[in-house]
């Protein structure tokens, strides 16, 4: 069978390991990825396609660029830096290998971002689908929104939308001023990016719109995931409409109450002026 540019890529990622020695031998190199030798000898000959979970595996361990692996550009191995802050995005699909969008609601949240995440995590979380086009291309997470820091944009119990953002387009392809999922390597957090320095300074400006908190920077180093945020999801709430009519009749309702107490007041004073005139002319 011919193999796939990706699997050559990645015959190419072990020849110069074992080239420049880093790894003894393919059954070294494929033990250290929790795999069988006599399956690796397999992709090596050219005899089947390189698995997901062996590529991430073999980014994780030896640092190969997965930028490489699937489009050819950049260098074959990321540096530390690049090794550091870069994580494998675990997906979810369905039968038809369907893309699903994973949603991670607050108590999985400190879990997501570990340190450790475990593919097996991501996969256990809710699943969905969403009719626009739009959801349908690229991964896409939702995530529910705590606090109240996003206030008036975003109240807790809203679930965002969001699209992957590459770490290779980070620098880039930030919009100052939009909103943005950051995943560090402790929380989970949805904020307004004010100022994007990572070219530069290696960090990002945070802003909440609550006026209540200070904004504050992040290193490129603590940076995890990014996701755009393209929507939001709310708990149904009366239209504005009829906010304002409900509004009124409790005014209205407030006047009459105002109105009776008046009444009964004035009443109460005239009962006790007519008591005080009859004691008087006793």
């Amino acid at each position: 069978m011919a193999t796939s540019i990706v699997t050559q890529r990645f015959i190419k990622c072990h020849d110069t390991l074992k080239g420049d020695g880093t790894i003894r031998s393919s059954r070294q190199f494929a033990i250290s990825l929790d795999y069988l030798p006599q399956s690796l000898s397999e992709i090596l000959k050219g005899r089947r396609d390189v698995t997901i979970e062996l590529l991430r595996k073999a980014v994780d361990q030896y640092k190969i660029n997965p930028v490489y692996i699937y489009t050819g550009e950049g260098p074959m191995f990321m540096s530390e830096e690049d090794h550091k802050s870069f994580r494998v995005l675990t997906i979810v699909t369905n039968t038809q290998e369907d893309e699903r969008i994973v949603h991670v609601p607050v108590p999985a949240q400190a879990g997501y971002a570990g340190e450790m995440a475990d593919p097996a995590f991501v996969q256990d979380l809710p699943t969905f689908t969403l009719p626009d086009y739009k959801y349908k291309v690229g991964t896409h997470r939702s995530f529910d929104v705590s606090g109240d820091s996003m206030e008036p944009t975003l109240f807790e119990g809203d679930k965002v939308v969001c699209s992957y953002l590459e770490p290779t387009l980070w620098e880039n392809s930030i919009k100052e001023n939009y909103v943005y999922v950051i995943v560090t390597r402790g929380d989970v957090v949805v904020k307004r990016i004010i100022s994007n320095q990572l070219k530069e300074q290696k960090y990002l400006e945070l802003h909440s719109d609550n006026s209540f908190y200070e904004p504050y920077r992040v290193s490129v180093g603590d940076i995890r995931e990014i996701w755009y945020v393209r929507a939001k999801i709310s708990p149904f709430l009366p239209s504005p409409a009829n906010i304002q009519n409900m509004v009124q009749e409790e005014v209205k309702q407030l006047k009459n109450t105002i109105v009776k107490q008046t009444h009964l007041l004035h009443n109460l004073g005239q009962k006790v002026e007519t008591l005080m005139n009859r004691s008087n002319n006793s």
